[in-house]
């Protein structure tokens, strides 16, 4: 690893919940989703803050369509810099790693760069929208960090480990937490833990690590509703930088405006 990232904060973007179709035309609660992800990509360009990373947390295509994949892909492409996927609820895993999978832009069990190490996990169920982090996937995380005692651990999945105070949302939880968190507990190393799935902005800490939420890229959720409700606030991405001695900073950007079209009155999809 070149030693120079090693001494420098790793400027890390997270886009998720972005929600394509099979085609452009697609909309969620009357948002045309391809439009606001190329607003959102637009808007990173323009902050002329290259990532060393991104990291795309799931529900990247909402019909799990191989079109869907395919454009993603070229929009990811603009970014020009490495992008780990993770499946969602909504997407269609084989078609995931079918066309997200090259160098640049990929799904992967860990990176490392730098200090940092980053561990993505499939919290998925087939054919359901609720979520489980399986033996398998928590061994491997257990393995992942005691193999890697000496950087500092970012881990990143679609659903949500705790729940957000929301009703029908909280019913698509992570159904095994304390499984999980037994784990995460067991390695210091472990500095931050970010997810997508709720559709807004939410930060808090547990044992010191950081817990993170991030706005969708198109139609955002009302926090705090016991059932399913739109918020009118616009659409956002999350920007991490990751210091060598293992300190977060973080913060959510929100665009200039609601996207057209924003059904505030839907409920549900």
């Amino acid at each position: 690893m070149n030693i120079d990232i090693k001494k420098r904060a790793l400027e890390v973007l997270q886009i998720t919940d972005t929600h394509l179709y099979e085609s452009s035309s697609g909309c969620l609660l009357g948002v045309n989703t391809e439009q606001a992800l190329q607003t959102a990509i637009d808007d990173v360009l323009a902050d002329k803050r290259p990532p060393d990373l991104v990291l795309a947390t799931g529900d990247l295509v909402h019909d799990g369509s191989v079109n869907g994949y395919r454009r993603i892909h070229k929009h990811f492409m603009r970014l020009n810099a490495p992008v780990r996927c993770l499946p969602g609820n909504h997407d269609e895993g084989n078609a995931l790693r079918k066309y997200l999978q090259n160098e640049q832009i990929c799904w992967k069990n860990e990176t490392a760069q730098g200090n940092w190490l980053f561990v993505f996990l499939d919290s998925t169920i087939a054919n359901s929208d609720y979520s489980h982090l399986d033996d398998a996937e928590l061994q491997r995380l257990d393995r992942t960090l005691r193999e890697h005692p000496d950087h500092h651990a970012l881990i990143c999945l679609h659903h949500q480990p705790v729940l957000m105070g929301s009703r029908w949302l909280d019913t698509m939880a992570v159904d095994n937490p304390d499984s999980f968190f037994e784990v995460v507990d067991r390695y210091e190393q472990v500095r931050g833990i970010l997810w997508g799935h709720v559709h807004q902005h939410f930060e808090t800490s547990r044992n010191d690590v950081l817990l993170m939420a991030t706005p969708s890229t198109c139609a955002q959720f009302a926090p705090q509703s016991d059932e399913f409700a739109v918020d009118p606030v616009a659409p956002g991405y999350r920007w991490l930088r990751l210091h060598p001695d293992g300190r977060i900073e973080t913060e959510v950007v929100r665009l200039d405006e609601i996207p057209a079209g924003l059904d505030i009155a839907s409920g549900g999809y």
